[in-house]
């Protein structure tokens, strides 16, 4: 099979941050918050836009950006820190939001929704080095613009960053040369009904206006076309997020909402093969009665997510609910309760939690749809989302049926790289639970399928935690740990890969960052199909601290959760036997050995790790023994 090329292309590449931001929050919380999210929203977001930037990715406090022209992204840089000078006056020193940028002209590789390689690292580097509230650029980005901007940027010479085997060449215009220049025309912000900072020129009113008017001509002009915007079938996994009512009376409170929103519909973009409506979109359905139906004709989607935030005194309790624009069905929904204190720490949280959650959901949503359309119309993706979806469905086990669905999916288009990935998992995960009769073969299996999978779409995360799976049987335990890490890199809000790090930190026998992880896992998805491995995670933790009680406790729970997973049942058997259970021992052990999963192998492939630490080794060697004391015969 030929090697699909990967894209590339030149690009002016501009990261941003808050200099001081961890300070600023520890001040004023909410404070810093709104007001970051009012500059966002009024100054660096529609600067981005009039130089024809496109926003990579919000990093809370910061903003990765892609420009076609390095003037342009220079210009979009030094406006924002010049008007960010006139925004700071009224404020003492220690209470300035301040961004430090930085810009290089450099070669990437570019992906739907991300960008990659040196010349992102590179100006993010830049962005370390720079002085808070100038800008500072690269010699590859300087000699770009020197004759074509009208600012005097610093020579600093070559400089040595961190993972940059060159050096570079850096130019700094600094905050006093920035504060020295003429003060430019602020942006005309996007409209917004609920804004805490409303100007009073007639700029804005007319803005207002006009978009009102074209708001109520889209809304109320498709009835009149008769036509939906997008022609041809609704497309697959469609969502539009609306836009989370604020039910307190104080407007002021609207932007936690947005905020939600917002991060909500660019973490939903992460899932492969998700359309998501822009947020910029969705906003202009705030404070309106909306129509289900009639929106998911008009907008082309199959899904719509509606929420609403509520403030008491002490707590804030977020609403949301997940509905099929076709049939009205509510297919899901769910509520937070936050105390209010800790709003602002656990805003992140809450979104990777609703995403985490809407994947399954979706997966499961699209599934039904595609159980219910005839044999014959079904394609490969429909084929592959089953066998997603067959993974959900049997949690922590790894039985055949997604393994048949996804073979059947690879006949019909081998380079599906859903169905790839889902087996690739399924082979990785025989060995990972020790389920496999051939776990040599199992393993090549999975590192040949995820490979090609890898290939095909390098940034698809899921892929990257399957690689994970596969270098930790291949005793590969730090690699497996940096795919792991790459995968949340690529979608933080994907539980799984919390997972792989904890199972990575149980061969390092470090229960302490097993607990971490397994912890954020069951944080993040509280629901999840893999939740019994997340509680055997915490058992063995515990087992290794010889806290046996607690070990003992939350083994029970993983095998409430999943009876049938033999690493649990041995687990279980183990520890019963080491605290006293006689007779409890006795009968997991007996259910241990009753599945027809488990050969006279599974144990002995414990140690196949075999450069283990020596506390992998007193761990194992505990386990065994509790094993031996039940009965289990020797293997």
């Amino acid at each position: 099979m030929a090697q699909r090329r990967i894209e590339r292309k030149l690009a002016a590449v501009f990261v941003a941050d808050v200099a001081g931001y961890s300070r600023l929050m520890e001040l004023d919380e909410e404070g810093t918050h709104a007001r970051l999210s009012a500059v966002q929203r009024e100054l660096v977001k529609p600067k981005i836009r009039e130089h024809h930037g496109r926003i990579i990715k919000n990093t809370g406090d910061g903003v990765l950006v892609e420009f076609a022209s390095v003037v342009d992204a220079v210009r979009c840089a030094v406006e924002i820190q010049r008007e960010m000078v006139e925004r700071n006056s009224g404020f003492p020193e220690d209470r300035r939001i301040v961004f430090r940028i930085g810009i290089n002209l450099g070669d990437v590789i570019v992906m739907p929704d991300d960008i990659y390689g040196d010349g992102v690292n590179v100006a993010a580097r830049l962005e370390g080095l720079g002085e808070p509230g100038g800008v500072c650029i690269s010699g590859t980005a300087y000699d770009q613009v020197r004759d074509k901007v009208p600012y005097s940027f610093a020579e600093m010479g070559e400089q040595t960053v961190k993972n940059i085997s060159r050096p570079v060449r850096v130019y700094v215009l600094g905050a006093t040369a920035v504060a020295a220049l003429p003060a430019s025309t602020p942006p005309v912000e996007a409209p917004h009904w609920s804004r805490r900072y409303r100007r009073s020129s007639w700029l804005t009113v007319a803005g207002i206006a006009a978009v009102i008017v074209v708001a109520a001509a889209l809304w109320s002009g498709i009835k009149l076309a008769k036509e939906p915007l997008l022609s041809g079938p609704v497309r697959r996994l469609s969502i539009v997020v609306l836009p989370f009512t604020n039910l307190n009376v104080d407007p002021a409170q609207d932007y936690l909402g947005d905020v939600i929103t917002d991060e909500l519909t660019t973490a939903l973009s992460r899932l492969r093969g998700a359309t998501v409506i822009a947020s910029s979109s969705a906003l202009t359905l705030k404070n309106q009665h909306v129509d289900m139906k009639q929106l998911g004709a008009d907008l082309d989607v199959r899904y719509a997510l509606e929420g609403s935030v509520f403030r008491s005194d002490g707590s804030v309790r977020i609403n949301a609910r997940l509905i099929d624009t076709q049939t009205m069905k509510t297919l899901w929904s769910d509520q937070f309760d936050v105390n209010r204190a800790d709003i602002l720490r656990t805003q992140d949280e809450i979104v990777t939690r609703l995403a985490s959650t809407l994947h399954g959901e979706l997966v499961q949503a699209e599934t039904r749809r595609s159980i219910a359309t005839s044999t014959s119309g079904l394609n490969a993706e429909d084929l592959a989302m089953q066998c997603e979806a067959a993974t959900y469905r049997l949690g922590g086990e790894t039985g055949a049926p997604n393994f048949e669905l996804c073979e059947r999916a690879l006949s019909i288009d081998p380079r599906n790289v859903r169905a790839l990935v889902q087996l690739a998992s399924y082979y990785g995960q025989r060995v990972s639970r020790v389920q496999s009769s051939d776990p040599t073969g199992d393993l090549e299996r999975a590192n040949v399928l995820v490979a090609r999978a890898l290939e095909i779409d390098p940034g698809y995360y899921a892929a990257h935690c399957v690689k994970a799976t596969v270098l930790e049987g291949q005793h590969r335990v730090p690699d497996g740990i940096a795919a792991a890490e790459r995968c949340l890199a690529l979608n933080p809000t994907y539980a799984g890969a919390y997972l792989n790090l904890a199972l990575l930190h149980f061969f390092l026998a470090d229960p302490e960052k097993m607990l971490e992880y397994a912890d954020r896992g069951i944080r993040l998805s509280p629901r999840d199909p893999q939740t019994s491995i997340f509680l055997l995670i915490k058992g063995w933790a515990y087992f290794m601290l010889e806290q046996d009680e607690e070990a003992l406790r939350w083994l029970r729970r993983a095998a409430a959760a999943s009876p049938e997973t033999p690493t649990i049942l041995a687990a279980l058997t183990s520890e019963l036997a080491l605290t006293g259970h006689d007779a409890e021992a006795s009968t997991t052990l007996a259910r241990y050995l009753s599945l027809k999963r488990t050969s006279s192998r599974t144990i002995a492939q414990w140690n196949y790790l075999p450069d283990a630490n020596p506390a992998f080794v007193r761990f194992d060697a505990r386990f065994k023994s509790g094993l031996r004391r039940a009965g289990m015969p020797e293997q």
